[in-house]
């Protein structure tokens, strides 16, 4: 029982879990961005192209001249023509007598 003398507990009317203290938390958030809504910012942010317009254009250009490079090099024209298949002739095969029967009784076995 000494690790449960070692913690504290907390004091009943601070819990955060009560209702009215969590309305209470919400409330100060909503006014504190209410509070800083209204001041002007010092510096107005303009879009500069260096961090957004060119890199996405740069990634456009490299996917294109990929995209155009994959077609060309997977164009049929470029590649190796397929060897005819060879037909093997067909031989007439010669089995023993008896080899039937032999492979049944293999199979039931």
């Amino acid at each position: 029982m000494k690790g449960d003398e070692k913690v504290a507990h907390p004091a009943p009317e601070s819990s955060w879990t009560r209702p009215d203290a969590y309305v209470g938390a919400m409330a100060r958030k909503r006014s504190y961005r209410k509070a800083r809504e209204d001041q002007p910012r010092t510096q107005p942010v303009a879009p500069q192209a260096w961090l957004s317009t060119v890199p996405f254009i740069a990634i456009l250009a490299v996917l294109a001249v990929l995209a155009v490079a994959i077609i060309l090099v997977s164009f049929p024209g470029n590649q190796p023509k397929p060897k005819p298949a060879q037909v093997t002739p067909h031989e007439q095969g010669v089995a023993s007598r008896g080899w039937f029967q032999k492979a049944q009784k293999e199979m039931h076995r």
